[in-house]
């Protein structure tokens, strides 16, 4: 069980590097990265402690994290190098 609180610290870590890279870094992705890994964190922490969610809303962002890191890492494949 601690190992699952570890791996949501993480989560947490890099949802708020995503922000780093959208406000240090000036970087979109940044926030492809952030929205992924909050909603890792929601997702995580909402079965962690039992919340009473619908599996529905569950499935759906979960779904939109996968989108978002997709298009997260689709933005940075497409960044050209200076």
């Amino acid at each position: 069980m601690v190992i699952q609180y570890i791996s949501i610290a993480i989560e947490l870590l890099i949802a708020l590097m995503g922000l780093l890279i959208v406000f240090k870094k000036k970087k979109i992705y940044g926030w492809g990265i952030f929205l992924t890994f909050g909603i890792y964190v929601f997702y995580d922490f909402a079965k962690l402690a039992s919340w009473n969610i619908s599996q529905n809303i569950l499935y759906a962002s979960f779904f939109i994290a996968t989108v978002s890191a997709f298009w997260a890492v689709f933005k940075i494949f497409m960044e050209k190098k200076k």
